[in-house]
């Protein structure tokens, strides 16, 4: 910082001491003081705000050098805040402190960013390892004489996979883009099972699906969620029976399976879990139930589960109203 742009900085303060000398004068004169004494004083006066101006000065260009530094010497300039000096009061303090709230403001933000960016990698990874297992299956189906019913169960699994990625992508977006309007509950779950039928199939698994209802949410994230729970009960409810109820602006998906361990079960939501059901049945990238739900969080809609082991597992999803 120069001098000169330092001292336009101070314009205010030099014109009030310029100002205030101008007015000592004109007093001091009126009231008889002698003019030597008079010019003495001005002279002294405008010495020592001279002074202060180049005082403070060399101290604002030695801060702002050391700030300098400190930015260069950080790969991560967001993180510039963090360095700075605290100054000792008046209105410049206020500016630390409001500096220092953006700074952390910055620093949040990309660590946000940055586990977000992780979590993608994860699950694209994961994705990556599970698509590879029907993919596999399908070449040894294939080398086997191609049996086309199994053949298409394994396709199933490949789509369902790259829904699931699809559907992640799409929960990134800032905005969704939710197309919220009348759905009815009784045919959604029909087309969900339909979608779903070669791998419940193949599995044993029958479905039921009873009641009715119309709430307002949007069709294809509700598919999303009947179609990841019908897969889970594929996987884990092997020759079991599964039934899907609607009415009261509620949706309820029940099956009767293995269940869910008390200790595991608020933990099934979360990102990555895979429950002991889960490692004993070959493991999984952990994320059908994290994303729905995501969905549900999206839609406001009100996700709960219940389970005793050896017994159900139930989830309940209430949609507003």
């Amino acid at each position: 910082m120069s001098f000169f742009r330092y001292l336009r900085a101070q314009l205010v303060p030099a014109c009030c001491v310029l100002l205030g000398a101008a007015a000592w004068s004109a007093g001091a004169f009126l009231l008889g003081a002698e003019l030597p004494l008079i010019l003495f004083t001005v002279i002294f006066a405008l010495a020592l705000a001279a002074l202060a101006l180049l005082l403070g000065w060399l101290r604002a260009r030695r801060r702002l050098a050391r700030l300098h530094r400190a930015a260069d010497a950080l790969s991560e300039k967001y993180l510039l805040g963090e360095v700075l000096e605290r100054p000792l009061g008046g209105a410049e303090a206020e500016y630390y402190f409001v500096m220092k709230e953006v700074s952390r403001a910055a620093v949040d933000a990309v660590g946000e960013a940055t586990r977000a960016r992780d979590g993608y990698a994860d699950f694209v990874e994961g994705w990556v390892h599970e698509l590879k297992t029907p993919l596999t299956a399908c070449s040894l189906i294939l080398a086997n004489g191609g049996d086309a019913r199994k053949l298409r169960v394994q396709l199933r699994r490949a789509d369902n996979l790259a829904e699931s990625v699809l559907h992640f992508a799409r929960l990134r977006r800032a905005d969704a883009g939710w197309q919220i309007a009348p759905v009815d509950l009784r045919q959604a779950a029909d087309e969900a099972v339909r979608g779903e039928m070669e791998l419940l199939l193949a599995a044993g698994v029958r479905v039921e699906v009873e009641g009715e209802g119309t709430v307002s949410t949007d069709r294809r994230a509700l598919l999303f969620i009947l179609k990841q729970l019908l897969v889970n009960g594929a996987k884990y409810c092997r020759g079991g029976h599964m039934r899907i109820a609607a009415g009261g602006g509620a949706l309820t998906v029940e099956d009767d399976g293995p269940g869910i361990a008390a200790h595991e079960l608020p933990l099934i939501f979360g990102r990555g879990y895979v429950g002991g059901a889960g490692r004993r049945a070959g493991g999984g990238t952990g994320m059908g139930l994290y994303l729905v739900r995501e969905t549900c969080s999206g839609l406001g809609i009100r996700a709960a589960a219940a389970s005793e082991e050896g017994k159900f597992t139930r989830f309940t999803f209430t949609f507003p109203q």
